[in-house]
C-alpha cells in the first residue's frame, strides 16, 4: 500500500475512534460454517472471529443474528440491520450498501457425489440429465446459472442436501468446497460423500454495511484493519482451528446477480 494511502487509513482510524466506540452494529448472516455459524446458541466460524476482532479493535461492538439468506439481504436493503456477513459483490446492490475494500475469504463452488453412485463429470455439460441440489436464495456462477439440461432441486439447508444425496435423491449438490468439507465431516459422511474436482465458480465474499452517513470511513477502517490482521499468526490459527491445514485453500487475499444471491 503506498504510504499516503496508509497515512489517510490511520489518520482516518484516529478520527474514527470516538464514533466507534459509540457505535453498536447490527450484523445479520444464516448458517455458513465453517465461516459463520452457530453452535448450542452462540456464534462461531472463520469470518465470525475475523470480523469480531477487527472492529474490537476498532473500538465497535457488535450484535450477531442468524435468519435465512433471503431475509438477511431483505433487511439490508430496508435498513433494518447494519451490515451483513459474506456477501458477494454485487453492482446492483450498490445503491444501499458499502464494501470494505478487502474481502473476508473466497468462495470455491464445487460438487459433491455419492460414493456409491459415482459420475464422471469433468465439465457442466457432463450433468446432463442429472439432478443438482443447490440452496435456495444462492447463484454459483453465470455459467452454471445459464447451463441447460440438467435440473436443479433446492432444499432447505446445506445439511438438507447432504441427506438427499446420500438418500439417492439428487445426483449431485453443489457448495462452498470449505462448507462441503465442514459438514461432509460433522455430519460423519467422509465415507459416503466424495468432492470432485471441477471447480463451478470462484468469488470474493465480503461484509456488506448497510448505506448510512459515516458507514464509508467505516469500511476503509474496516479494510486497513483487516489487511493488517491478515498478516499476523493469529489469523492463520483461526483458519487451522477451524479446517486444519490452509495449504490447499485458494489463495487468500484472497451465502449472486439477482436481490436473492448471496
Amino acid at each position: 500500500m503506498p504510504f499516503i494511502v496508509r497515512f489517510f487509513c490511520i489518520l482516518l482510524l484516529a478520527c474514527l475512534s470516538p464514533m466507534a466506540q459509540a457505535e453498536r452494529l447490527r450484523l445479520v448472516t444464516d448458517d455458513w460454517a465453517p465461516y459463520v455459524y452457530q453452535h448450542n446458541g452462540q456464534p462461531k466460524g472463520i469470518d465470525y472471529e475475523v470480523t469480531t476482532e477487527v472492529f474490537r479493535r476498532l473500538g465497535v461492538e457488535l450484535e450477531w443474528e442468524f435468519m435465512p439468506w433471503k431475509r438477511c439481504l431483505a433487511m439490508i436493503e430496508q435498513g433494518q440491520a447494519d451490515g451483513v456477513m459474506d456477501i458477494f459483490k454485487v453492482d446492483s446492490r450498490q445503491a444501499y450498501m458499502v464494501y470494505p475494500l478487502e474481502p473476508m475469504s473466497d468462495v470455491e463452488f464445487v460438487l459433491y457425489q455419492s460414493s456409491r453412485r459415482r459420475h464422471a463429470i469433468t465439465r457442466l455439460s457432463d450433468l446432463t440429465d442429472l439432478t443438482v441440489g443447490t440452496s435456495p436464495g444462492y447463484a454459483y456462477g453465470a455459467q452454471f446459472n445459464d447451463a441447460s439440461g440438467f435440473r436443479r432441486e433446492a432444499a432447505p439447508s446445506h445439511e438438507a442436501n447432504f441427506g438427499k444425496l446420500v438418500l439417492g435423491r439428487i445426483d449431485l449438490l453443489v457448495t462452498d468446497r470449505l462448507v462441503g468439507r465442514y459438514l461432509r465431516r460433522q455430519l460423519g459422511l467422509e465415507q459416503q460423500v466424495e468432492e470432485l474436482p471441477l471447480v463451478i465458480s470462484r468469488q470474493a465474499q465480503y461484509l456488506g454495511l448497510a448505506r448510512k452517513p459515516g458507514r464509508d470511513a467505516l469500511a476503509l477502517a474496516f479494510t486497513e484493519g483487516l489487511r493488517r490482521f491478515k498478516q499476523e499468526p493469529a489469523y492463520l490459527a483461526i483458519i487451522e482451528r477451524y479446517i486444519g491445514s490452509t495449504d490447499h485453500l485458494p489463495h487468500t487475499v484472497e451465502q449472486h446477480e439477482s436481490s436473492t444471491q448471496r
